[in-house]
């Protein structure tokens, strides 16, 4: 699609417009000056062409420099190996997409094309947004619901009514799953008489549609049945895919035995319900539909209900693809669109406004860091600096003073202490002197101190001795 466009824009922007533009504008005479574009003309003609001529367009690619803004909107890129083109999704949409966008994302979206004019940039305006997976498999339903309803396999006359007392119900589902057991027990307590016959199958995989073909096919061949319930219980939308496959739903068609379908839970929508003869909401109300008691009346009537759903679900279907075609018709002239576009340039405004006040106070911060640096080389905080230098100075100085003036007295007392040992009694010890105490402590230095008998001290250099007075010589 991006192929197509481009060689349009460039035919646009070529000289050659200048001389054309009756041609693609109308015919009439006109002044030299209404030939001659604006830029804004130009931007404004090639939005119209684009909007007018391509529509809807679906597109899948790789989500990459995503943004929302306070405004709401979203932003982003969409691209593949090769190639990119913007997009924008305004919040009138975005509040619809069930899951938060990020970058790396493969997603499917529906948009249409448009142009930037104030930029002049080509882009998406996105309607809606899947993640690819899901968004594929959506895709591909529709394209063959539309294609089996073209050929009629909807029709209504072409389904097979109910036998009203069924002889035989024959049941096509796994042999494993909760739906097989929801309906046997809803036949076992609403009519234990009735027969069931069973063909076991897939109801989830690669090979399920084949699988499920091949049963409906064995069951038409045996002719066991009057009525056939085709189905499984819920799950996600790849879980039912095998009863979205166009065998299944031609083999549904085919049969000559009416079928129910009864795929998933209420909200569970599939081809082979169109296709069906009657569409159950859950396994266990196919189960009552073929079952009698006491309350046929009002199985009858859910029966036509249930016909009548469908029928009404076909009507709004072809009533639904024909209002998505005026409404994309009407969003082409639709006054939103202009908003849009405001709105967008009020989102680059603000980009702007942005940067700015950035820039701004980017200047401001680095007048201000001037001024406190030209306030920091008058701070008195460094004269205080300076004089806490010079007293620590002043203090190492006094200190080495009085480390100089203790040593000095530390010489003096070590001095001293040698003349004093010089004289002290220890010292005539230390030369075989001793001294003698009597029992008071009292020195001896005359033998008439002592008499026999008394107890005396001697101190030496080293220990002391304690002796006993035995005799006394004056």
């Amino acid at each position: 699609m991006i192929c197509i466009i481009l060689p349009l824009i460039s035919i646009l922007t070529s000289p050659e417009l200048v001389l054309s533009s009756s041609s693609l504008f109308g015919s009439q005479a006109s002044s030299p000056n209404q030939n001659i574009y604006t830029v804004s003309r130009l931007n404004s003609e090639v939005r119209l062409l684009l909007e007018n001529e391509m529509g809807i367009v679906w597109l899948v690619g790789e989500i990459s420099n995503f943004s929302a803004p306070v405004s709401g909107h979203w932003y982003l890129t969409l691209k593949d190996s090769r190639a990119q083109v913007k997009c924008a999704m305004f919040k009138g949409n975005n509040r619809r997409v069930s899951f938060k966008p990020a970058n790396g994302q493969q997603v499917i979206v529906k948009a249409r094309l448009s142009l930037y004019e104030p930029r002049g940039d080509y882009q998406l305006i996105i309607d809606s947004m899947q993640p690819e997976g899901d968004g594929l498999l959506q895709q591909e339903f529709e394209k063959l619901k539309m294609s089996l309803a073209a050929e009629g396999l909807f029709a209504q006359n072409l389904k097979f009514p109910l036998p009203p007392h069924p002889k035989c119900v024959g049941v096509i589902t796994s042999k494993t799953g909760a739906a097989l057991y929801d309906i046997l027990d809803v036949l076992k307590r609403r009519d234990p008489s009735l027969p069931v016959v069973i063909y076991p199958t897939l109801v989830q995989g690669e090979n399920a549609a084949i699988d499920i073909a091949q049963a409906i096919g064995r069951a038409n061949t045996r002719q066991e049945c009057d009525v056939l319930i085709v189905g499984r219980g819920g799950g996600s939308l790849e879980d039912l895919w095998c009863f979205n496959h166009e065998i299944v739903a031609r083999t549904i068609a085919a049969s000559q035995i009416p079928i129910i379908s009864a795929v998933g839970h209420e909200v569970d929508v599939t081809i082979a319900d169109y296709v069906a003869d009657v569409r159950a909401p859950t396994p266990s109300a196919a189960a009552e539909l073929v079952s009698n008691d006491s309350s046929h009346k009002r199985d009858t009537l859910r029966n036509l209900t249930h016909r009548l759903q469908s029928t009404f679900r076909h009507y709004l279907a072809q009533r639904k693809h024909l209002w998505l075609h005026t409404t994309n018709q009407l969003n082409r002239l639709h006054p939103k669109h202009q908003l849009q576009r405001q709105s967008q340039r009020l989102d680059e405004y603000e980009y702007q406004l942005s940067a700015a006040i950035q820039k701004r106070l980017s200047q401001e911060n680095q007048h201000l860091s001037t001024l406190a640096h030209r306030l920091s080389l008058r701070s008195p905080v460094n004269k205080l600096d300076v004089q806490q230098h010079q007293l620590n100075q002043s203090t190492q100085r006094l200190r080495v003073a009085m480390d100089k003036v203790l040593t000095f007295k530390q010489h003096q007392f070590s001095v001293m202490v040698e003349k004093l040992d010089m004289v002290s009694p220890l010292a005539t010890l230390k030369r075989g002197y001793s001294i003698t105490q009597d029992h008071k402590g009292k020195v001896i230095s005359q033998a008439e101190q002592v008499y026999v008998g008394e107890s005396i001290i001697t101190t030496l250099e080293s220990g002391t001795i304690e002796a006993t007075v035995t005799k006394v010589s004056k």
